[in-house]
C-alpha cells in the first residue's frame, strides 16, 4: 500500500493508480512519477497529452528488464506515444552483420514497448515525421535534440524526461508540474548577439551546427536567445543548432528573435526582463567552434562519413542529392563508407523518388531506426569519421573512440569521393 504521508498532492485518479486500480504496471509507473516529484520538491502533478520515449534506445540488461517488466505487468500508454531510435535497424539489421544474440534482445525490447501501445516511429526526430506537437501543448519527451526542438521551434512544453521516466509519464499521463512546463521558467537569460556575420556566411549547414555548439558552451544550462539570425532559417538548420547546443551544453530551450514562436521580439523572449549576460558572437567565434569540433586534420584518411544525427529529413536527402551532382563523381572512394541514418518516414518518401537510385549508385548505405551510438554499425577498426553534425562530432570521440572531421555536407561528399579529409 502506498504510504499516505507523501508531500505530493494527488488527484482521485492519481490515488487510484497508486492503489493498483488500473493494474500493477500502471501502479509501478505512478509510484515512479510521484517519487520523482518528491525528489524534486514538487507538490503538484499535471497532465501531459503526448510522449516520446528515449528509453527504448539503450540496450542493456536493465533497460530490457525494465521494459519487459512493465509490459509483463500489463502496462499500457494512455496518451499518443512515439518511440525514439532503437538499438538497431529493425528491418535490415542482418546486412550490418549484427550479432544475432544482440539483435534478439533488441527485438524483444522493441516488442515490449510496442505491446504497451507505443507507436513504432523509431526516430530521434519525431517532430519531422508523426504527431508533431502544437504550440503550448504539454508533452513529456525524451531525447535531447527532440526536447530542444519541441520547446524552441514548436513552442510545445516539456522537460527533458530521462530513461525511464518517459514511459512512466506515457503510462500515467502525469508528470511533476515544474521546469519548462511553466511559463515563468521559459524566459531567456543569456543574449547571444550575432555581430558582423553576413547573410551569405549563415547559409551553410555547418554554420548552424557550429553555432549550436558555441551556444551550448556559452549558455550551458541557461536559456539563450539569439539575435541576428535570418528569418528564413530552415527547420533543418534549427534542428542542427538545437542538437549541438543540447550536446555541448544542457540547453532544452532556445529563442531566436523574429524566428521562434516565443521570441517575436527580444523583450518577449526575456518576458520583460533584461538578459543576465550578453555575449557577442563573431565570424571568428564560429570558425573557432568549427575547429574545436574537428580532431582530424586535412588529408587524413576518412574511414566513414556519417550523416543523420539527428535523423535525416527528406529535404536533407534533397540537399545530399545536389551535393552528389555537384561533385560529379560516380561513386565514393573504395576505402570509405558513407552511412546516412534516417526515419522510416523519410525513407518511404525517397523510395518514391529517383534519389534512392542515385544514393545506392553512389555507394551510400541508408540505415533506419537507429544510430551509430546505439548499434555496432561501424567496424571496430574505424579510426576517422567525417560528419556535418555538431552532435555527432561532439560525442563520437568519447562514444566511438574515433577522430572526427567536421564539415559541410558538400565537404563530406567531396571527402568520401577522395577518401581523405578535404
Amino acid at each position: 500500500m502506498w504510504r499516505k504521508n507523501s508531500t505530493v498532492h494527488l488527484s482521485r485518479n492519481d490515488q487510484q493508480m497508486l492503489d493498483g486500480r488500473f493494474g500493477p504496471g500502471c501502479q509501478m509507473a505512478m509510484r515512479i512519477v510521484v517519487r520523482l516529484a518528491e525528489a524534486c520538491g514538487v507538490a503538484e502533478l499535471m497532465d501531459v497529452t503526448q510522449a516520446h520515449i528515449d528509453g527504448c534506445g539503450l540496450l542493456s540488461e536493465s533497460s530490457l528488464f525494465f521494459a519487459e517488466m512493465l509490459a509483463g505487468k500489463g502496462a499500457k500508454v494512455v496518451i499518443p506515444t512515439t518511440l525514439s531510435m532503437g538499438p538497431l535497424d529493425l528491418q535490415n539489421w542482418q546486412k550490418f552483420h549484427i550479432d544475432p544474440s544482440y539483435a534478439d534482445r533488441a527485438l524483444r525490447q522493441g516488442w515490449a514497448y510496442e505491446s504497451m501501445g507505443c507507436i513504432p516511429t523509431w526516430t530521434c526526430a519525431p517532430y519531422q515525421s508523426y504527431l508533431t506537437p502544437r504550440f503550448g501543448q504539454q508533452i513529456a519527451w525524451g531525447e535531447s535534440n527532440a526536447v530542444v526542438y519541441a520547446n524552441s521551434v514548436l513552442g510545445a512544453r516539456t522537460n527533458r524526461y530521462a530513461d525511464f521516466h518517459d514511459i512512466c509519464a506515457a503510462i500515467t499521463g502525469r508528470v511533476p508540474m515544474c521546469g519548462l512546463h511553466l511559463q515563468e521558467n521559459r524566459k531567456a537569460q543569456v543574449l547571444l548577439q550575432l555581430t558582423g556575420i553576413q547573410a551569405d556566411q549563415m547559409q551553410g549547414d555547418d554554420f548552424y551546427a557550429a553555432l549550436g555548439y558555441l551556444i551550448g558552451i556559452q549558455a550551458f544550462n541557461q536559456i539563450p536567445v539569439i539575435d541576428g539570425m535570418p528569418v528564413d532559417v530552415t527547420s533543418d538548420n534549427l534542428k542542427a543548432l538545437g542538437a549541438a547546443a543540447a550536446s555541448s551544453g544542457s540547453v532544452m530551450l532556445f529563442h531566436a528573435v523574429g524566428v521562434t514562436p516565443e521570441a517575436a521580439t527580444l523583450d518577449q523572449a526575456c518576458q520583460g526582463d533584461k538578459p543576465q549576460r550578453v555575449v557577442e558572437v563573431t565570424v571568428q567565434d564560429i570558425e573557432l567552434a568549427r575547429k574545436e569540433l574537428s580532431t582530424a586534420v586535412k588529408a587524413d584518411h576518412v574511414d566513414a562519413v556519417v550523416l543523420g544525427c539527428p535523423h535525416f529529413s527528406f529535404e536533407e536527402f534533397r540537399q545530399l542529392a545536389r551535393c552528389i551532382r555537384t561533385n560529379q563523381a560516380k561513386h565514393i572512394g573504395p576505402a570509405t563508407r558513407f552511412i546516412v541514418k534516417t526515419s522510416r518516414t523519410s525513407y518511404s518518401l525517397i523510395r518514391q523518388n529517383e534519389m534512392l537510385d542515385l544514393f545506392e549508385g553512389f555507394g551510400i548505405e541508408i540505415t533506419l531506426d537507429t544510430c551509430v551510438f546505439h548499434t555496432p554499425i561501424l567496424e571496430p577498426d574505424t579510426k576517422v569519421i567525417m560528419t556535418n553534425s555538431g552532435k555527432c562530432a561532439y560525442y563520437a570521440p568519447g562514444e566511438l573512440g574515433v577522430t572526427v572531421a567536421f564539415g559541410s555536407m558538400q565537404q563530406c561528399v567531396d571527402s568520401a569521393v577522395k577518401g581523405c579529409v578535404c
